[in-house]
C-alpha cells in the first residue's frame, strides 16, 4: 500500500476531507472485483499526485451511513474535494485510469498537471500468453493458459464478464442445475482464472496495439509483450441509441432469445428488428411468450421466407409495421413500456409489455486493432480449427471469431482449443 494514501472513516471524514485542502476519496469493500481493479490505479497515482492531493480511502462497509449521505451507492466510488466542495465527477465500478487523472487534473493548474503528467513512470511486462478480453472466451483461455504454468495476462477495457454479466439468468450453462445469474457465472470463472496464476488488467484503455511484435500499451503507461496473443474481445449488439437502451439494459432488455426467452413465460415481449434475426428468435420466444409484437421500421418484413410464413401463421405474433421505438421505460424493477413512433403520422404512442427483445444485428469488437486480420463477409476474425487468425502467433476465440453459433459454452470451447494449442506450440519452442 502507498504511503501517500490514508484511511479515513466517519469520525475523521470533516478533518481529513471536508477541511483537508484538495482530495480524493475512495469509497471500497472487500471482497470486490472493481475494487481490486481500481486499487491498481489508485496506488500509483498517490505516488505521482500524493505531495499535491490529498489520497484516502473510506470502508465502505463501515461507514454505510457516511456514504449514503454523501450519495455513495456502491462500491469502488470516487469523490474529488477542494476546500470541502465537490469538484468533476462522482466515478463508480469499472473506473478508468484516464477518468481518474482527468478529475485529479480539475484539482490543479494546468501547468502543474503537465508537470505530473511528465512524473508517468513507464513499464515493461512480459508475459507467455496475452489475452485480450476477459468474456467468456478469454477466461476459459485463461484457466488452461495459466493451469499449464504459462505466464498468463488477461485485458479488458471493462471488468471481467463480457455481454454474459449483464445477463439476467443463465440456465443453459452444464453443470448448474438452477439458473445462476449471469454476473455470478462470469464472477466465477474470473476467480478461477486468478487462483490458477491469471493476472488481470481490467478497466483500461489500450492506447497501442502491434500485433507483429506482440505487445501493448495500456493506459499510455505499461507496455506488455507477450509470445502469444489471443482476441477474445467478443461482438457486440448493435444499439438503437434510443433513450433507456444502456440504461435499461439486463433490466427488461435483451438481445438474447436463446439466453433469456425461458424467462418470459406466459408473458407479453416486444421485439424490434424484422431480419432473419427478429423473425427466427420470435419463433423461439413464441414457445414461452403468451404475446410477441414485433416491431418494424419497414412495411414489410426482411427474414427469409420460410421464417417470415412461419411467423405470420402463429397466432401468438402480431406486427406493427413502419414504426420505431424511441423510448424504453422502466416502472419498477423492468422495462414495461415503449413509446413507439408511427413514421408515416409522426404520432407517438405507448406499448405495454413485460420485456424487450432487440435485434438490430451485432457486431464484432476489433475498430481498434485496424484492418489487420482477414475477416469474413459479416467482419469477423477467420480462424482455422485452432483458432489461429492469419498472423503467426496471434488467435481470435469466441463471438469475435467467425463461427456458425456464438454461446458461452461455444466461447468457451473456442478459449480451451486455442489455449492447448499454445501451450503444446511454447513447449515445443522451449524445446
Amino acid at each position: 500500500m502507498s504511503e501517500k494514501i490514508i484511511y479515513v472513516n466517519h469520525d475523521t471524514f470533516e478533518k481529513e476531507v471536508l477541511t483537508g485542502g484538495k482530495v480524493v476519496v475512495d469509497f471500497y469493500s472487500t471482497e470486490c472485483p472493481p475494487c481490486e481493479a481500481l486499487a491498481a490505479k489508485f496506488e500509483p497515482l498517490s505516488e505521482i499526485y500524493g505531495s499535491d492531493i490529498k489520497f484516502v480511502k473510506i470502508f465502505r462497509q463501515e461507514n454505510r451511513e457516511l456514504a449514503t449521505n454523501l450519495g455513495v451507492t456502491s462500491s469502488p466510488t470516487l469523490l474529488f474535494y477542494e476546500n470541502g466542495n465537490r469538484v468533476g465527477e462522482q466515478l463508480s465500478g469499472g473506473v478508468k485510469r484516464a477518468d481518474i487523472v482527468k478529475n485529479l487534473n480539475l484539482l490543479l493548474t494546468p501547468q502543474r498537471a503537465d508537470e505530473l503528467q511528465n512524473l508517468n513512470t513507464k513499464s515493461e511486462t512480459f508475459c507467455d500468453v496475452l489475452i485480450i478480453g476477459a468474456g467468456p472466451a478469454g477466461l476459459a483461455n485463461a484457466i488452461y493458459s495459466a493451469q499449464a504454468k504459462l505466464k498468463t495476462i488477461v485485458v479488458d477495457k471493462e471488468l471481467p464478464g463480457g455481454q454474459v454479466k449483464v445477463t439476467h439468468l443463465v440456465s443453459n450453462y452444464p453443470g448448474f442445475s438452477e439458473p445462476i445469474s449471469g454476473y455470478m457465472l462470469m464472477h466465477h470463472m474470473a476467480e478461477q482464472a486468478k487462483l490458477a496464476g491469471a493476472d488481470f488488467r481490467s478497466a483500461v484503455d489500450i492506447t497501442s496495439v502491434n500485433f507483429s511484435d506482440k505487445y501493448i500499451i495500456v493506459d499510455g503507461v505499461e507496455t506488455i509483450h507477450a509470445r502469444k496473443i489471443v482476441i477474445a474481445t467478443g461482438s457486440s449488439p448493435r444499439l438503437l441509441n434510443v433513450k433507456g437502451e444502456r440504461e435499461y439494459k439486463g433490466q427488461g432488455i435483451s438481445y438474447c432469445a436463446t439466453c433469456d426467452a425461458k424467462f418470459y413465460e406466459g408473458k407479453h415481449v416486444i421485439v424490434i428488428g424484422g431480419g432473419n434475426s427478429a423473425i427466427e428468435e420470435s419463433l423461439f420466444i413464441a414457445k414461452f411468450a403468451s404475446k410477441i409484437t414485433v416491431v418494424h421500421q419497414f412495411d414489410k418484413l426482411q427474414a427469409n421466407k420460410a421464417a417470415q410464413e412461419k411467423a405470420f401463421a402463429n397466432e401468438k405474433i402480431e406486427f406493427i409495421f413502419e414504426h420505431e421505438p424511441r423510448e424504453f421505460i422502466k416502472n419498477g424493477s423492468s422495462v414495461n413500456e415503449v413509446l413507439v413512433e408511427d413514421l408515416k403520422t409522426k404520432q407517438l404512442k405507448k406499448l405495454s409489455c413485460d420485456g424487450v427483445f432487440i435485434f438490430a444485428g451485432m457486431a464484432p469488437n476489433i475498430a481498434e486493432f485496424g484492418n489487420v486480420f482477414e475477416l469474413d463477409s459479416w467482419g469477423y476474425i477467420k480462424t482455422d480449427a485452432a483458432c489461429k487468425t492469419t498472423i503467426p502467433g496471434v488467435f481470435a476465440v469466441g463471438d469475435v471469431a467467425s463461427k456458425q453459433y456464438r454461446q458461452i459454452t461455444t466461447a468457451v470451447s473456442d478459449g480451451t482449443i486455442a489455449a492447448i494449442t499454445i501451450a503444446r506450440e511454447l513447449e515445443h519452442e522451449n524445446e
